[in-house]
C-alpha cells in the first residue's frame, strides 16, 4: 500500500504521480473548453485579418511588441474602466498564436484600435516621446522605409485557412496586390488599429 512516507522517500514515484496529478487536473480545466462555444466561435463582427493587418500582426511579433505590452484586458473594475470591455476568447479564434501576454511596461493595446489616428500611430512609432513624453518605447524608424513582405502573404493566408481561418480564393489571389506600395509601417498600424474593434462594434 502506498503511503506518504513511501510516497516521499522514493524520488522516481513522487515525480511520477506528480505528473499524473498535474496532467488530470489539466484535462479537467483545458477539455471542457473545447465545447464552450464563447471560447471556439468567434465573437459576432469579427473579421479575418486583412493582408495588410497579418502582415502588420507578423511585424508585431518580429519587433516584440509584445514583450511589452500585453493583449488581455482583465475582468476587473479598474482594468475595465481604464482600456475597455475586458477580453473574451471568441475575439481571437483567427489568432494562432494569440498575443494575450501579462506583461504591461506600456499600456495594454487590446483596445487601442480606433482610438487614435493613423498619423498619431506614426509619429509614435518614430518618436513615442513627441506624443508620450513618459514614454520608454524605442524608435521604429525602419518600419517607415521597408516595404510590406508580399512574398509569402499568400502561404500565410492558405495556411491559416487549413487552421479555420475563413479566408476565399479571391482574398488570397488579391492579397499580394493588397500590399503593394505599402511600408512595415503601414502594416503595423492597420494592425493596431483593428485590436479590439469587434467588441466596440458589438457594444
Amino acid at each position: 500500500m502506498l503511503t506518504h512516507d513511501k510516497i516521499e522517500r522514493n524520488q522516481a514515484l513522487m515525480i511520477i504521480l506528480v505528473i499524473l496529478v498535474v496532467a488530470v487536473g489539466g484535462l479537467v480545466e483545458i477539455v471542457p473548453l473545447y465545447f464552450q462555444r464563447s471560447v471556439t466561435e468567434p465573437v459576432a463582427g469579427l473579421k479575418p485579418y486583412t493582408p495588410l493587418q497579418l502582415t502588420g500582426r507578423d511585424i508585431y511579433v518580429r519587433e516584440g511588441c509584445y514583450n511589452c505590452h500585453s493583449q488581455m484586458v482583465r475582468p476587473f473594475r479598474a482594468e475595465v474602466e481604464r482600456y475597455g470591455h475586458y477580453s473574451v476568447a471568441g475575439e481571437f479564434v483567427y489568432d494562432r498564436p494569440f498575443q494575450w501576454g501579462s506583461k504591461r511596461t506600456g499600456p495594454d493595446l487590446h483596445r487601442v484600435g480606433g482610438r487614435y489616428s493613423d498619423d498619431w500611430h506614426r509619429l509614435h512609432l518614430l518618436d513615442p516621446r513627441s506624443v508620450v513624453p513618459e514614454s520608454n518605447m524605442p524608435s521604429y524608424p525602419w518600419l517607415a522605409r521597408a516595404a510590406a513582405n508580399a512574398e509569402d502573404i499568400e502561404a500565410k493566408m492558405r495556411t491559416l485557412r487549413t487552421l479555420g481561418v475563413p479566408y476565399g480564393d479571391d482574398e488570397i489571389a488579391a492579397s499580394k496586390a493588397a500590399l503593394k506600395a505599402k511600408t512595415e509601417m503601414d502594416a503595423l498600424i492597420a494592425y493596431l488599429q483593428v485590436l479590439g474593434t469587434s467588441i466596440k462594434q458589438k457594444q
